[in-house]
């Protein structure tokens, strides 16, 4: 089982820039994609970025493409997320978790407990 612990987020200005970090443990990480999703206050979690395993391939949201860039370093069991030109709508609590590689279902149900990000305009 895969255990998730989410860092880097704060509070920016809308054009601002945030790099989140996610350090997963657990023999599983390297096989899997990851991904990572938020959640608005009063909204349901969605899907932002995903990786594949092999950090060749990654997919993003329509609401955060040409923003957001994923990546990976399995050697580190470190997933990261680049957000660049954020926007007031782009606020949340950030989780990132193990996911399906061809749609947003999460492969655990063990969440960490997030990295909110706060973008006032």
């Amino acid at each position: 089982q895969v255990q998730l612990v989410e860092s880097g987020g704060g509070s920016v200005q809308s054009g601002g820039s945030l790099k989140l970090t996610c350090v997963a443990s657990g023999d599983d990480y390297i096989h899997k994609c990851m991904g990572w999703f938020r959640q608005a206050p009063g909204k349901e979690r969605e899907g932002v970025a995903r990786i594949y395993p092999s950090t060749r391939f990654t997919d993003y949201a329509e609401s955060v493409e040409g923003r957001f860039t994923v990546s990976r370093d399995n050697a580190k069991n470190t997933v990261w997320l680049q957000m660049t030109s954020l926007k007031p709508e782009d606020t949340g609590t950030y989780y990132c978790a193990p996911v399906q590689c061809d749609r947003w279902v999460p492969l655990t149900a063990n969440w960490g407990r997030g990295t909110r990000v706060t973008v006032s305009s």
